[in-house]
């Protein structure tokens, strides 16, 4: 059999894609936001409900996505939904955006914030941090370069490991806190703070990757039904861990020492409840959760380039879009990845970077969303596969969160939103040549 003719194998079940979302989501956010979250609103009830409401407007993104990822459930994720609702162009825009800055950029980034714990934990020096975030990246796509079930394996084992350091924190808070932990005010934290609007956007950027789980859409099995209850059920178990470890943290240490401590909050916290050695055990749940993130990161992200090559929009579309005859992955592109990404983080500050693509991809997010309402009017006013609950409602908030990241990053960040639509507006050309280049030769379906 001819490697063009191997087609990805669609064997991931529920557990496998619950596992990548919760897996891509939580990462190191939710250990070191806490301070910044509670310094932003002014006080802990507001903080507990500025995650709560990021995380409620997460769910609303997620229902949403649902129903589109049900009739479109492809290889490619966003990058498929924009082609199929918008066409190629806009399409190729989405993909463009997300294969050549902000995948390898937010792959880079978590591996070099890992690459800083294994450092501070091990007493290594600064010149480490680089070196341990590469060949971490590269034992990943190592791995992701197997069947895909080993990689969903890893997903589902990382998943479980990451939930031992948030269970002690929940346990610990709800029956051995001696903090008030709610109804602490402002006037007992800080000067000047009570911007709860920014610091339900810090919770919101928290919440995010679970939509990467759609660029695994044709591995999955019956994706017209495991998608959509892989992204409910996962956002949802996100929310309710989240907020868990708000309430754990919150219990255990007073607002003033949070806001004193910053991002050290959690190791103090897991140092002071259960010990050196237990605080240490917790800190290595910390890594092994960033590095579930990366893994989750890593099995989706070379997706999007094998769905864009086989559409021919990229060079050298054959060979990337070519999959390993014996493991049936697309190595070619992971490798690819893997390459870019190891370059970011010997070069440029991925952090930056990574920051530079939230406009855009936020916008991208909200065009669709909107590809609800078009899809139900195509379909005659009623939808083909899952259907959004709370229907027009529940679209429409996702569309003005979204919306509300969008606009305070022009304001916060004008430089850097008008970057990245700099960096979409250097693929237009490239468009059109790929479209000169291949217009006699045949894309290859994905599924």
């Amino acid at each position: 059999m001819q490697e063009s003719h191997v087609e990805l194998k669609r064997s991931l079940g529920l557990w496998s894609a619950l596992a990548i979302v919760i897996g891509t989501v939580i990462g190191s956010g939710i250990f070191f936001k806490q301070a910044s979250v509670l310094q932003m609103t002014g006080s802990t009830n507001l903080a507990m409900l500025a995650w709560l409401l990021g995380g409620l407007i997460t769910l609303a993104d997620g229902l949403t996505l649902s129903e589109i990822g049900s009739q479109i459930p492809h290889t490619g994720g966003l990058y498929q939904y924009m082609t199929h609702i918008y066409g190629e162009f806009w399409g190729f825009m989405s993909g463009w955006m997300q294969v050549i800055v902000y995948a390898p950029a937010i792959v880079g980034s978590i591996a070099g914030y890992l690459g800083l714990l294994v450092t501070n934990f091990f007493g290594l020096g600064s010149v480490w941090k680089a070196p341990i975030a590469i060949g971490t990246i590269i034992l990943i796509a190592m791995l992701n370069m197997l069947e895909n079930r080993y990689g969903a394996a890893f997903a589902i084992v990382t998943t479980i490991c990451k939930l031992l350091p948030i269970a002690a924190i929940v346990i610990f808070g709800l029956f051995f806190g001696r903090e008030a932990g709610f109804g602490e005010t402002v006037t007992s934290i800080h000067q000047s703070v009570g911007n709860f609007g920014v610091a339900v956007l810090g919770t919101i950027f928290a919440y995010d990757g679970w939509i990467l789980v759609t660029n695994l859409g044709g591995e999955i099995k019956r994706p017209e039904k495991l998608l959509p209850l892989a992204i409910i059920l996962g956002i949802t178990i996100v929310i309710v861990l989240y907020l868990g470890v708000i309430f754990g943290i919150f219990r255990s240490l007073s607002a003033a020492k949070i806001n004193e401590l910053g991002q050290n909050a959690t190791a103090y916290f897991a140092l002071n409840a259960f010990g050196a050695f237990g605080g240490r055990l917790v800190n290595i749940g910390i890594m092994i959760s960033i590095i579930g993130a990366l893994n989750g990161k890593m099995m989706s992200f070379p997706r999007i380039y094998y769905a864009m090559a086989a559409k021919r929009h990229l060079p050298f579309a054959k060979q990337i879009s070519s999959l390993n005859r014996h493991t049936q992955t697309p190595v070619v592109a992971t490798t690819i990845l893997l390459a870019l990404t190891s370059l970011m983080i010997l070069t440029v500050d991925t952090d930056r970077l990574s920051e530079l693509c939230i406009f855009a991809m936020y916008s991208f997010y909200i065009a669709a969303f909107v590809g609800v309402f078009i899809l139900r009017h195509r379909n005659g006013g009623k939808p083909a596969g899952f259907s959004t609950p709370g229907y027009p409602v529940v679209p429409i908030i996702a569309i003005i969160g979204t919306s509300f990241v969008v606009i305070s990053e022009l304001f916060f960040d004008f430089v850097g939103a008008a970057t990245s639509l700099v960096i979409i507006g250097l693929g237009i050309p490239l468009y059109y040549w790929l479209k000169r280049h291949y217009k006699n030769d045949d894309s290859i379906d994905v599924m």
